[in-house]
């Protein structure tokens, strides 16, 4: 049985001081929880040391929001794996449409993150998700096929074990628009169908999928109780402790 996981990616939010008061309100509001996912925070680099302060003791686990191919180098303005490992980052994001939209990130590009990071020891959670324009096209599934096996080049199965891959229809991210649960549940299962074919059924049925685009208390109960949601990449409803700890509680 694949345990849920529901991570929030912080995006270009929150400085020190309210890294603390988000982290420490999450923490309160688990505190006499019984939680039946995984629950990660993804902060902005700046804040990731004392994200990994504050969580001390507790059950939430550390991502970043991205990271660079290289080792260290002439790479100005970019982070490294052992960079994110030294204040004890577990996951990364890596490919976010943001990053490819507006950083220029590619197919190829992701994959170097990928291997890096598996290399290092850290976690991907593996972004995927067509536009609106590819939607409407009738392409979905072309898309997404193209972004995983691209995505996933030179992984191999007993490394997938390490990876998140988090379906995030481009069209539904920030903009209040969200997958309905049939629309959801269609691409996550074509996504484990793909795993199938590229590596096995055994491999495909372990793997976690996240739903991403718009996720909030109202909808998630819905999204996660279809069979191959597995959780979710939560934005814009993870800056408040509330809204974020009621998508947690929706497990």
């Amino acid at each position: 049985m694949r345990k849920k996981v529901i991570a929030g990616n912080w995006k270009m939010h929150n400085i020190l001081e309210e890294t603390e008061l988000l982290i420490n309100g999450i923490k309160e509001g688990l505190k006499n929880e019984t939680v039946n996912c995984d629950v990660i925070v993804c902060p902005t680099f700046t804040n990731l040391y004392i994200a990994a302060k504050e969580l001390q003791g507790s059950n939430i686990k550390l991502g970043a929001q991205n990271m660079y191919y290289e080792d260290k180098g002439a790479f100005t303005g970019e982070i490294s794996a052992d960079m994110l490992l030294s204040v004890n980052v577990e996951y990364v994001i890596l490919g976010h449409s943001e990053r490819r939209t507006y950083f220029g990130e590619t197919d190829e590009i992701i994959n170097k993150k990928i291997l890096k990071a598996l290399e290092k020891g850290l976690k991907p959670i593996f972004c995927i998700g067509e536009t609106l324009e590819e939607r409407e096209k009738g392409i979905t599934f072309d898309v997404i096929k193209t972004q995983v096996v691209n995505g996933l080049k030179g992984v191999i199965a007993e490394q997938m074990k390490n990876i998140i891959i988090a379906y995030e229809p481009v069209w539904a991210i920030g903009t209040g628009k969200t997958a309905t649960k049939e629309q959801a549940q269609e691409v996550h299962a074509y996504i484990r169908s793909l795993l199938t074919e590229m590596y096995n059924k055994e491999t495909a049925v372990n793997v976690i999928i996240q739903y991403g685009g718009s996720v909030k208390p109202e909808n998630a109960a819905e999204l996660l109780s279809q069979p191959d949601i597995d959780g979710a990449l939560v934005g814009g409803a993870c800056l408040k402790a509330d809204s974020f700890l009621e998508i947690i509680k929706a497990c």
